[in-house]
């Protein structure tokens, strides 16, 4: 039996109310696989809202913590 298979088995003998961990599991390792996962519209309006406040500038985290004034 393939791993593929094996798997499969495991999923059929769950009970539809425990997939979800399985579904987020695999999710999670498609991305980790390098797979990109599309974006949905949450996803898209937090890529928008950042664009809106992001002027391209960057900081070091000295520069955070001496703005804060906090000693690293």
């Amino acid at each position: 039996m393939s791993n593929k298979e094996r798997v499969m088995q495991l999923i059929d003998d769950m009970p539809d109310s425990k997939l979800i961990f399985v579904v987020n599991m695999l999710e999670s390792l498609k991305a980790y696989a390098g797979e990109e996962i599309e974006p949905d519209e949450w996803d898209l309006k937090m890529i928008a809202d950042a664009k809106k406040v992001n002027d391209g500038n960057t900081m070091t985290m000295d520069e955070v913590a001496k703005e804060l004034g906090i000693t690293l």
